[in-house]
């Protein structure tokens, strides 16, 4: 990650600290939802591992976005996959675990990692071993309680994502317990979704983080 790479994340977790996760996508649907995405202001963009072809629909994705915008892949797992991941010029490393040994690396080759975990243990040894931000999983099911357990005892200033099962309806009570940002799935994109409906999806999205960042003003 180059210096106005790591301005850019800086930037997009302090302002709008959402991520998009398109998992399903293809190589020929990616273009038209970066865009409707991008248009809706998302600037954190995930594409899984284990959508079909993944790796050409990052190359294109980062090919395509504007400068200000991040891609990267989500369900990271093996070592070869941050080297990757930093040849294309896609700092976001996103996972569904806690590897410190992965973490590192990552961190280590530029990236940005944004470590899956649930427990305290995972989410202190992701930390230790330099994540860019915890990703809260399964979100929906631990519920606001749990998180505000076990915040108490996370590092101060490393961003939290609550991810999986989050959508609109339930964004005012994981901010009001003060959640740093979400990362939405198939409540925002599945296979088939058009890019209109994902763009009309990602607005309201993006309007509903901003009405609650102003309330709490």
């Amino acid at each position: 990650m180059n210096d106005n790479q790591r301005k850019i994340l800086d930037k997009a977790l302090e302002e709008l600290p959402l991520v998009a996760i398109l998992r399903g996508i293809t190589p020929d649907e990616v273009e038209g939802v970066c865009d409707a995405l991008v248009s809706a202001g998302f600037r954190l963009i995930e594409i899984p591992l284990n959508s079909p072809e993944p790796w050409v629909s990052i190359e294109r994705a980062v090919a395509h976005c504007p400068d200000d915008v991040l891609i990267g892949a989500g369900t990271v797992l093996e070592e070869g996959d941050t080297l990757r991941l930093a040849q294309l010029g896609a700092p976001l490393m996103i996972t569904p675990n806690t590897d410190p040994a992965l973490v590192s690396l990552g961190a280590e080759r530029g990236l940005a990692p944004m470590i899956g975990c649930m427990t305290p243990t995972e989410a202190l040894a992701a930390a230790k071993a330099g994540a860019s931000a915890l990703k809260l999983f399964p979100a929906a099911r631990l519920g606001t309680a749990y998180y505000k357990d076990i915040s108490a005892i996370l590092p101060r200033g490393l961003p939290v994502l609550a991810v999986g099962g989050i959508d609109k309806s339930n964004m005012a009570e994981w901010h009001a317990a003060g959640i740093s940002g979400f990362g939405y799935g198939s409540n925002l994109y599945k296979p088939g979704r058009s890019a209109a409906e994902v763009e009309v999806a990602a607005k309201e999205l993006v309007a509903e983080w901003m009405r609650l960042q102003e309330a709490r003003a």
